[in-house]
């Protein structure tokens, strides 16, 4: 699945939803599923564990983008469009520390 196919996916499940929610909440479901990814990492629980929070915050990303009426993969095509969005070079040669 592409990064269209799975906006797409997200919005026929959960549009009507979010909308109702608002993107205010949307956004703060978001940070929650941010942080219980976060907190999957630093436990460091199993890759099936990880794989699910990983998924979630994406699956949020894209309600937040629906919302906004952004289609995922023109923003990240248009932002970054193969390249280094700073040093414009793949892959990155930028010289900040890590």
């Amino acid at each position: 699945m592409d990064t269209k196919e799975a906006q797409d996916m997200i919005r026929s499940i959960y549009l009507e939803r979010d909308r109702a929610r608002g993107l205010e909440r949307t956004l703060l479901r978001t940070f929650e599923e941010l942080g219980e990814l976060s907190d999957a990492i630093l436990r460091s629980k199993s890759r099936n564990e990880l794989s699910d929070e990983v998924a979630d915050v994406f699956a949020w990303v894209c309600s937040i983008a629906n919302l906004l009426d952004i289609d995922l993969s023109e923003a990240l095509y248009s932002k970054y469009s193969g390249v280094c969005s700073k040093c414009g070079k793949t892959p990155c040669e930028c010289t900040e520390a890590p």
